[in-house]
């Protein structure tokens, strides 16, 4: 099968890592993909470096290379609109977003666009459907993390690096300063997730979370806020520890699971259990190669 992919990020974020882990085991899977991102993209650089197939986006020249292909895959909004002006007659669209679909004509025309949709999670189905896309056009793929190995414990609490407002990191910092605690503020998870103790994740609203599966994956214990699809992966006293978005609630979790270490193993123990058996790279390539044939 011939897919070409588009993503519009600038950052090397959540969506630009499943985009990198799909076009691997598709290509793993001999299946041809070309994927075309900002010349400046982290998501270009390193595709190129792994030995895959892409090129800068060229917003002129996508008609003409979108032509032949079997599936057309816009894995962000903006890559939507280009995919939808494309008039590729099978776009596949992912949504990743917890928020709802904004309305107008153009955003109408644009949404009945695309032949079929990837949602992260029921929730973000549940959004696509309130915006009137009908159920049988939208799958829910989840995203898929690598195993990580399993490293020492004792470094603290992290927390992902990030300036959105959206994400928490002030609350994360007075439930620090109420709890007594430190917390690191993460830009490489993946490193610093080999120590680490506790990993809290705080967010207004979520489509899924990948960071949180990262963490369980390195089989670290999980505090999360109870929003979106974060509660499909995180499961109250059995996957991680869900708290609403208030700094008591944080710094009460972060407590409980220091102060408690046979249940700080008992959690993440059965949270990697859940990432190898339903969150794998594997399951999410396959889940999305079954929307391909489907739209085919």
């Amino acid at each position: 099968m011939r897919i070409l992919h588009i993503d519009t990020g600038r950052q090397m974020r959540g969506g630009q890592w499943q985009a990198l882990y799909l076009l691997e085991g598709l290509a793993g899977a001999g299946h041809q993909c070309l994927l075309l991102a900002p010349p400046s993209s982290p998501l270009l650089g390193l595709a190129r470096a792994r030995g895959l197939d892409a090129m800068p986006l060229r917003v002129t020249a996508l008609p003409r290379l979108a032509r032949g292909m079997d599936v057309v895959h816009a894995h962000d909004a903006r890559a939507h609109t280009l995919g939808a002006l494309a008039l590729h007659r099978r776009l596949v669209v992912a949504r990743r977003v917890a928020f709802a679909v904004g309305r107008s004509p153009f955003s109408d025309w644009k949404y009945a666009r695309a032949r079929h949709y990837i949602a992260v999670s029921e929730f973000v189905k549940g959004t696509l459907m309130a915006a009137g896309v009908g159920a049988e056009k939208v799958s829910v793929v989840y995203d898929g993390v690598p195993l990580a190995g399993q490293g020492t414990r004792g470094g603290g609490v992290i927390a992902p690096a990030s300036d959105d407002p959206l994400k928490g990191a002030a609350l994360v910092r007075r439930a620090a300063a109420l709890g007594g605690f430190e917390v690191h503020f993460s830009a490489d998870l993946p490193e610093d997730l080999r120590c680490a103790s506790v990993f809290v994740y705080v967010s207004a609203q979520e489509g899924l979370g990948s960071a949180v599966l990262l963490a369980m994956a390195a089989g670290v214990p999980v505090v999360a806020s109870r929003v979106g699809g974060l509660t499909e992966i995180v499961k109250d006293g059995e996957t991680g520890l869900l708290i609403d978005n208030a700094p008591e609630a944080i710094a009460a979790a972060v407590a409980r699971l220091g102060g408690d270490g046979e249940l700080a193993a008992r959690l993440a123990r059965t949270a990697r259990r859940q990432v190898e058996e339903r969150f794998s790279v594997v399951a999410m390539v396959s889940g999305t190669l079954e929307v391909y044939e489907r739209v085919r």
